[in-house]
């Protein structure tokens, strides 16, 4: 099965880490799958409801354990690809002179006075 994941946005400092949309074979879409931060680490819930009694029901899910863990992987290295390139273009920024550290150019224009 092919499985597309797309990390919609990140929240590094909530239980809920991301929020991503996946399409399966480019036939089916699934929106609002979260990636979650539990005591036993990272891990990726599918959308849901809320019943009248209060419990909560998945609105889709995986139904077999091989394509659930598939899907978990899928959605779990999109998330950590993200991180990744984030932390790299965060890093070649604070790499950046500022422009007050910039040596001064000279563009080859000059001004005269009128």
């Amino acid at each position: 099965m092919k499985v597309d994941v797309k990390i919609g946005s990140i929240r590094p400092e909530d239980n809920i880490r991301a929020i991503a949309s996946v399409n399966l074979n480019d036939c089916f879409a699934i929106r609002n799958v979260k990636v979650m931060n539990s005591t036993k680490g990272l891990f990726v819930a599918m959308p849901r409801y809320k019943t009248g009694n209060g419990e909560y029901k998945d609105i889709c899910f995986p139904v077999t354990k091989v394509f659930r863990e598939q899907l978990n992987q899928a959605v779990l290295q999109a998330y950590e690809h993200v991180l990744t390139q984030n932390h790299e273009q965060n890093q070649r920024k604070a790499e950046m002179p500022t422009s007050d550290q910039m040596p001064e150019q000279n563009t080859g224009i000059q001004m005269t006075g009128l």
